[in-house]
């Protein structure tokens, strides 16, 4: 560890974390190993992306995740045994990560964190019918986590975040407004996984960012693929299947007029408004009306561009957008950012690759910084445009083998910090990625 004093009379924070983040699409496990860096509490905080892997989803257990969540009937057994089985495949998952590159868990990593898979994300109970509240559930045990890598865990962002008065979701307008706030421009980060989701940047202020889900992303296009593969195919390869499609705009016209799009923000969603059961349902009242599998596909990818550029234009900061950042695997789909880019000819739109991280990264970097942020004992910025200001430490910590070790060294670097000064990281500073993929 790092010798010299810092202001605060404590030692410099030196910390490697591993974020993973298992999307709404559930093809798999993204994992970062990223080392943050600090001289002091009152300098910026610096972060460099050492690795970054994709370990897929086992099949059988994808499946069972995803008919609980479409039928939404289940039993507390088939519940307690998802979260040990989805807390293993993490494990799995980070064990291969380190062995794929080269790094060792006991040397090379200080903590583990994420979100799990989300199970059930009910942000906004008066959209559904019955006596609802809110509620959020991700499943994916960090106690396995701790115990399968001896490296002390952190879970439960979501419902921390909830805690505080917010939604949980989308999680990452700090991580955005940190790598991308710009003095003079306007900025967005758009995110299309399973769900889609942007956080808007505004010109010259780095916490008056704010954040929420559009809808749909890649989850309705997945599910269609799907039902007209009969599960050969998972998604719409470079949107090979919608561009042979003829868009039915009545359909997305209608879909587009539902309670969700036209709530105000904030807002979040999931499978639980756009499940594969509303795809299927889309897909089949198209089919009856002479429609073919490519329209339906067509047609189902537009309602995720379009919400995207309506989104823009009724949430987005006076002036417009100069320039978005991309991000998910949605990223790669020409018939989604083609038309975003019709809508929007005066914005720059370019993959968040362009400032070195993957364009499947993102997500998993975002629990990364949380993670960090968490255990170092600091609130997030609070995004804009929420129901409540209030700052606070989100997450929840599994200890690992190296618990005393990691816990001394954060003691170290506040020294004889005054509590009452501990605020959020308002500047961080990104460093070359060390990462090739």
């Amino acid at each position: 560890m790092p010798s010299a004093l810092n202001q605060s009379g404590g030692s410099p924070l030196s910390l490697k974390v591993i974020g993973h983040n298992a999307g709404t699409s559930m093809d798999g496990v993204d994992l970062v190993h990223v080392h943050f860096t600090q001289d002091s509490p009152r300098t910026p905080l610096k972060m460099q992306l050492l690795h970054y892997g994709e370990y897929p989803m086992p099949p059988k257990l994808k499946a069972r995740v995803m008919k609980l969540i479409k039928e939404n009937k289940t039993t507390p057994e088939e519940m307690a045994i998802v979260n040990i089985q989805l807390g293993e495949v993490i494990t799995d998952a980070v064990n291969w990560f380190a062995q794929h590159n080269n790094f060792s868990l006991a040397s090379d990593v200080d903590l583990i964190g994420g979100q799990g898979q989300t199970i059930w994300h009910l942000p906004l109970p008066e959209l559904f019918e019955g006596n609802q509240s809110r509620a959020h559930l991700d499943m994916g045990e960090i106690a396995i986590i701790a115990a399968g890598t001896g490296v002390t865990s952190l879970g439960n962002f979501r419902v921390s975040d909830m805690a505080l008065g917010r939604q949980g979701c989308p999680l990452f307008a700090a991580l955005d407004s940190l790598l991308l706030s710009h003095p003079t421009l306007n900025r967005a980060v758009q995110n299309i996984g399973g769900i889609a989701n942007f956080s808007i940047l505004p010109r010259g202020a780095v916490e008056e960012c704010y954040d929420f889900d559009t809808g749909p992303g890649n989850v309705f296009i997945d599910a269609a693929v799907r039902y007209f593969t009969g599960g050969q195919q998972e998604y719409d390869k470079d949107g090979a299947m919608g561009q042979k499609g003829k868009v039915d705009q009545s359909v997305v016209d209608r879909v587009l007029q539902g309670p969700y799009f036209v709530h105000d923000i904030p807002k979040t969603t999931g499978r639980e408004t756009f499940g594969d059961r509303m795809a299927e349902d889309i897909c089949d009242e198209m089919l009856a009306r002479g429609a073919t599998p490519e329209d339906c596909v067509a047609t189902i990818t537009r309602i995720t561009a379009q919400s995207l550029a309506d989104a823009y234009e009724r949430w987005g900061p006076p002036g417009g957008v100069d320039e978005i950042y991309l991000g998910g695997g949605g990223s790669y789909n020409p018939n989604i950012i083609n038309y975003l880019k019709e809508r929007l000819p005066n914005t720059r739109i370019v993959p968040i690759s362009e400032i070195g991280i993957p364009i499947g990264a993102k997500e998993a970097l975002g629990f990364a910084l949380l993670t960090h942020e968490c255990f170092v004992g600091r609130p997030m910025i609070v995004p804009k445009r929420t129901e409540s200001d209030r700052p606070g430490v989100v997450g929840q910590i599994q200890p690992g083998k190296n618990m005393h070790r990691i816990r001394q060294h954060v003691a170290q670097f506040w020294g004889d910090f005054p509590e009452e000064d501990v605020k959020c990281t308002t500047e961080m500073i990104l460093l070359p990625s060390l990462c090739n993929s």
